[in-house]
Parts: structure tokens; sequence; C-alpha cells
């Protein structure tokens, strides 16, 4: 049974009313179906009004719920043949992140991405979708290996962030994830990323530098959670709806300001509604983005890729003149 958002309340009741009077119709042998034709057309527009106008932070809960489809959901629907890779070849294997080699339409690819967890045994085992630096290490050997053996690669983005602690950090986080950013902007194949649940911070920038940025409906990209920006902000976290609304980290304004290339619609309330019909949305996407760039040569791609980058943003040159100032 999904989890019930707040947002979603007047929904759920009209339901539950609709599932009642269905029982009480088989029950007692009434004729109700006028009064069930009527709540369930209310229920058809209740839908639409509500998860027709949601807001950035209705779109943030929903990106976080437990049962919305991992990266490890979607390789089962997507790819035919996935062979899972371990091990960074340099410390450990990291289970926060996933990756391997699969077919995709026929054609070989690598598959990598974020894979946080159902329950609370999984989520301890891959430390909650936040992976240390041997993932990203882990990652971009396979991105090197699908690069030697000119596989297209495909990154789905599912993370709250890069893990912080203290062992990630002696280790080598803030290397590991601005190395993965520096050969991801040379690589000489396809590059698809999809963002389908939270992009949290480098930790999903990592394996955000594509030719092609891809996002669901539902789905957040941001530098800082909403609640660290109302703690930065505002000195309160509690203020994390305004922080949501302010920072522009939904699908649709991430889209309209040229952060990513195509928001990808959900299915009403939500891809865990119904995975099997969300992935008929991703599929076709994903073969359109991959046919274009597939008729792109390597260098041809990389040009591209600098350009796609280099236009995002506002900046302007100044011509600084350096000079010796005195000690104050």
């Amino acid at each position: 049974m999904p989890e019930e958002l707040p947002f979603e309340k007047p929904i759920i009741e009209l339901r539950n009313k609709i599932a009642e009077l269905k029982s009480f119709k088989a029950e007692k042998e009434i004729d109700l179906s006028g009064e069930i034709k009527k709540l369930e057309n209310r229920l058809v527009q209740l839908e639409e009004d509500i998860y027709g106008n949601m807001d950035p932070w209705d779109r943030v809960q929903i990106a976080r719920l437990s049962q919305r489809p991992t990266t490890l959901d979607y390789i089962g629907y997507l790819f035919t043949d996935f062979l899972e890779f371990h091990g960074d070849r340099l410390y450990a294997d990291d289970a926060a992140i996933v990756g391997g080699i699969a077919s995709f339409d026929g054609q070989p690819v690598t598959v990598i991405g974020h894979q946080r967890g159902r329950d609370t045994k999984e989520n301890v085992r891959r430390n909650f979708g936040m992976p240390h630096p041997e993932g990203y290490r882990k990652a971009l050997r396979l991105m090197k290996q699908a690069e030697k053996f000119n596989r297209p690669i495909f990154c789905f983005i599912d993370t709250k962030g890069a893990f912080p602690g203290k062992a990630a950090e002696e280790r080598g986080q803030s290397e590991a994830i601005a190395r993965n950013l520096i050969e991801m902007a040379s690589l000489k194949v396809p590059v698809i990323s999809i963002v389908i649940g939270e992009g949290g911070s480098g930790g999903a920038l990592a394996l955000g530098v594509a030719d092609r940025i891809l996002m669901l409906e539902n789905a957040t990209y941001s530098v800082i959670s909403p609640e660290g920006a109302a703690t930065i902000l505002w000195k309160d976290a509690s203020k994390a709806k305004d922080a949501a609304e302010t920072m522009k980290i939904t699908a649709p304004d991430l889209a309209e300001l040229g952060v990513i290339d195509e928001m990808i619609s959900e299915i009403r309330g939500g891809a865990h509604r119904n995975i099997a019909a969300q992935v008929e949305y991703i599929r076709a996407t994903l073969q359109r983005n991959l046919n274009e760039l597939m008729k792109l040569d390597g260098e041809s791609l990389v040009l591209e890729r600098y350009k796609k980058f280099k236009k995002i943003g506002e900046y302007d040159h100044v011509n600084d003149v350096m000079t010796d100032t005195p000690d104050q």
C-alpha cells in the first residue's frame, strides 16, 4: 500500500468513501450505482486538481517516498541481461552505487546508479543511498570500461548526497567526486543521466555530467536539501517548504532554467503508483535521446557536452587588474 502524503488526504478520503459504498451495495444488495458513479467522476476531477497543481514541497515528499522505484527496479524493467560488477579495485565495494553491463533494445550499454534501501536493514547495507569514495571510483571504473568498449552509459541519480562521514573524507570523498566530474566531461561515448528521486549536491553531480540530463516530473535536483537551505538562510529548518519554493529544485523549474534537458512525465500520483506504466514513459525518452546521440562521434560528443554546461546560468566577463596592496 503506497504511503499517504498530507496533500493527498482528500483523495484518500474520497477513495475510501467509494469503497464503502461498493461494499454496502454488495452486502445489502441496494442499487447505489448512480451515487458511486458521481463520486468516481468527482474523484477523477479531484486527482486532476491536486496532482496537476502540486507545489515544490509536495514533489519533495514524493521524491523521498520509500516506495518510490529505485535504480535496480528500473534496471529490471528497462534492460535485459544485466550483469552487476563490484568494487573499485582500490579499496572496497560500495553498495550505495550499483553498476554493470546490460542490453537496451539489443544495444550493449553500461548502467550505473545510486541505490537506496526499501527497509531499515537494506538502507543500512546501502548506507541510505549515500556513496563513499569507493562508490564513485567504482562508477568511474565502469565508465572508463564503457568508453574502452564503445558502450553508451546510462546513469540513474537518486541520493541525498555523498556520505559526509569522517572515514569517507579520509579516503578522499571530495577528490573522488571531482575526478568523476573531470572524467565524465571528456568521455567519448554517449552519456545519459536521469534523476529518478532525490538528486542531492555533489553526490548527485558525480553521475550528472552527461550529454542529456533527464528528470522525472516529481524528482528534485539541488545543491542542498530544503532543510539545509532553510537552516542557512533563516536559521530555521522548519521553513523547508519555503526554501523548496525559493530554490527552484523541481523538474518543471529546472527545465525552464535550462539546467536539465527534458522532464519525463509521471503517471498520476507518482511513479510508485505503477512502475510498469511509468517505465514506458522512460523507455521512449531514453530511446529517442540515445538514437540522437549515437549519430555523433566521440569528439563531437565532448564538444557538445562542453557547450551544454557552459551555457547554464548567467555570468559576466570582468577584466580585473591585479595590484599589490599593502598589508593592513
